[in-house]
């Protein structure tokens, strides 16, 4: 018999349907080869000797040091430019407008791209611990650079891979997006957060990280300062949350050690997707607490991995409820199980 599961952080009930749920195996992307993509594109934007002029390059990571400039270098390992189409810009002038019930404002805000790699035929689950840590440098750099604009409310880190979840370019490459304005879906589950706080006295991130490590059966990977599990009501099959285990608000609170631990912890989950699911197409995102409200006892930034291995249909839309028809328990077990081949750089899971 399916079950009616809620996700207490997102509020979100989830039929978690049984009568109809897939081996783990059978969401592997039988569409994809894993055949070689060349190292280097002519016609690719982001391959090396490719780049713009330097105008639209906010920093870039070389020789183990950031640099802010917009002149353009011969060596880079990751580089931070601006969207050459971007959703925001910082030089729109501020302007809100309300004219009855219809309310404008202005498109500030930043949109940049992380190139995360100057090798064209590369993912983050094939790139060393080291290489991973560099993007994390840059993600936290940028961060604290973005947040010291006045209108900014709002910084959302992201990765889209594969066509399915929204890319373009083949090129390793995330993005970041800043806006001025705080997005209804993090004021809803800060108000949910708080509301738990204020019932109990303890944060529900923490809470649940707790619960799911007393519980076991969910957890992917364990390292000195992060836990990836499969939550109790995962919204669909594979979802995955990377919690840190010290409670923090503000993704650009990490410290150096974290954020190399973070990057084995990543790598070690994108990994498991990729040789467990043959590489399927996936969206990340870092959920921060809004800029203003940079420390807090209620809310815990963490990372979100969505594979897309199903989809949406009728029902999902119509009503809001999500049908997973994956068990959480099975999935977290199969990829637990699943083996990183040939890569000494992997931390070995705790569970």
């Amino acid at each position: 018999m399916s079950e009616i599961r809620q996700n207490i952080i997102t509020r979100d009930w989830v039929i978690i349907a049984t009568e109809r749920a897939k081996r783990p195996d059978e969401f592997a992307n039988k569409k994809k080869s894993l055949a070689a993509v060349p190292p280097h594109r002519a016609d690719c934007p982001f391959c090396v000797g490719n780049e713009e002029d330097g105008t639209l390059e906010t920093c870039r990571l070389a020789d183990d040091f950031l640099q802010d400039s917009f002149a353009l270098r011969t060596a880079w390992k990751v580089r931070a430019i601006g969207n050459k189409y971007p959703a925001l810009s910082p030089t729109a002038e501020p302007m809100r407008i309300s004219s009855g019930i219809h309310r404008i404002m202005s498109g500030i805000g930043f949109h940049e791209v992380i190139v995360e790699h100057p090798r064209h035929d590369l993912t983050t689950a094939l790139l060393t611990v080291e290489e991973v840590t560099d993007i994390l440098f840059v993600y936290r750099h940028r961060y604290l650079e973005i947040r010291k604009y006045p209108y900014v409310e709002t910084i959302v880190i992201f990765k889209n891979h594969g066509e399915s979840a929204g890319t373009s370019l083949e090129h390793p490459h995330s993005q970041i997006a800043a806006t001025p304005v705080v997005p209804n879906q993090f004021r809803t589950r800060i108000d949910e957060a708080i509301r738990y706080f204020d019932d109990t006295g303890e944060c529900m991130f923490c809470r649940t990280l707790e619960d799911e490590l007393a519980a076991g059966e969910r957890v992917i990977f364990e390292s000195e300062h992060f836990v990836a599990f499969i939550p109790f009501a995962a919204l669909s099959p594979f979802h995955i949350w990377i919690f840190p285990r010290r409670h923090s608000s503000s993704f650009d609170d990490i410290n150096d050690a974290e954020i190399t631990d973070l990057a084995d912890t990543l790598k070690t989950v994108l990994a498991k997707l990729y040789y467990g699911l043959n590489d399927p197409d996936y969206n990340y995102n870092i959920r921060s607490v809004p800029t203003a409200e940079r420390a807090t006892k209620y809310f815990h930034w963490y990372i979100a991995i969505i594979p897309r291995v199903s989809k949406q249909a009728g029902f999902e839309l119509g009503s809001g409820m999500f049908i997973n028809t994956a068990l959480p328990e099975e999935s977290a077990q199969f990829l637990r199980s699943t083996a990183i081949p040939g890569d000494r750089n992997f931390g070995k899971p705790k569970v």
